[in-house]
């Protein structure tokens, strides 16, 4: 079990789906399981990063992210597209590296 509450299988069977997508090129994990207070019930909240994001892609993650064998939800936020500053600087201070491409 990691820090934040995922087994590595749940762990590889999300960046697997990330590897997918080559336009990806960093995922934080931020929230609760960055933290390191959440629950059994915590989603798992990822902001991705990647210049040639756009909605059909991080849809389409989505899309993948839902068929896999996983009990949380996964929320999914293209970071560059956040208008929320303190949800931005949230990220910014307590994110954790969860996949990198480089």
């Amino acid at each position: 079990m990691t820090k934040a509450g995922l087994t590595k299988k749940q762990k590889n069977l999300i960046c697997n789906v990330l590897k997918k997508y080559s336009e990806v090129d960093m995922v934080k994990l931020y929230g609760s399981r960055a933290k390191g207070n959440f629950s059994d019930r915590s989603d798992i909240d990822l902001a991705v990063y990647g210049e040639k994001l756009d909605r059909f892609i991080i849809s389409n993650i989505l899309l993948d992210f839902d068929d896999l064998d996983i009990p949380f939800r996964i929320e999914l936020q293209e970071y560059k597209n956040i208008k929320n500053i303190n949800l931005k600087k949230h990220i910014d201070k307590v994110g954790i590296i969860f996949f990198k491409t480089k």
